[in-house]
């Protein structure tokens, strides 16, 4: 049994926090969640954030930073491995995390630009990331088969968003692609993924978006 005390710092909406929950509830780790305001952030927050951003990891008196750093001790730390163990895989599966990252950014314009170019563009990637991501997958419920890995735990909470998005426009992301839509139901379904946020999770989400005043929040089912 770990000795270390663990704690997770969280902001309620980000999905780099949820890609820290997934994985401590696949390895079954007890954890205390401590949520943060990121407007108004407090000071203790502000000595142990260097960048200022959650997740924070405290570990006892140890605190990581960045949700790759914290995944990656994770899966070092704590069984199941959800990496794969050959290096070349391994290497492959942390290239498709930058991956779902970059789609996150692409995510973010959606949910804040007010410019209709912007907001064009931003779906336009995702279509075009998604169709690439399609190609990669296999037969299998998750990303590298029937294995759930740290890569379905990336891809998660950017799915989550569209749970949302849905509601308020046909955005048309995931037409044509079967194996991405199939994962995304897939992960849904998943306990870890259903537990790493709070249960109004797709409220708070729509508050956050009619805050935020961009296109999206102005779409006729937004309000």
């Amino acid at each position: 049994m770990r000795a270390d005390k663990i704690t997770l710092v969280s902001f309620d909406l980000c999905p780099y926090v949820q890609r820290a929950a997934i994985v401590l509830a696949e390895k079954n780790v007890t954890f205390e969640r401590v949520d943060i305001d990121l407007e108004n952030k407090p000071d203790w927050f502000l000595k142990i954030s260097p960048r200022g951003k959650v997740p924070l990891l405290k570990v006892g008196h140890e605190v990581l930073f960045e949700s790759a750093a914290i995944v990656e001790y994770l899966d070092e730390t704590e069984e199941p491995r959800l990496h794969p163990g050959d290096p070349l895989a391994k290497a492959r599966h942390r290239a498709w995390m930058e991956f779902g990252s970059a789609i996150l950014a692409d995510i973010w314009t959606l949910e804040t630009t007010a410019e209709r170019a912007a907001f064009d563009n931003a779906v336009a990637a995702l279509k075009d990331k998604f169709a690439k991501v399609e190609a990669e997958l296999g037969e299998g419920r998750y990303f590298a088969g029937d294995v759930f890995s740290i890569v379905d735990a990336v891809f998660a909470p950017a799915f989550r968003y569209f749970d949302v998005f849905d509601e308020i426009a046909d955005l048309g992301v995931f037409n044509g692609l079967p194996r991405v839509r199939a994962w995304r139901a897939e992960l849904a379904q998943r306990a870890s993924v259903r537990n790493a946020v709070v249960a109004d999770y797709n409220d708070r989400l729509r508050k956050f978006l009619r805050k935020k005043n961009g296109l999206l929040a102005r779409m006729p089912l937004a309000a």
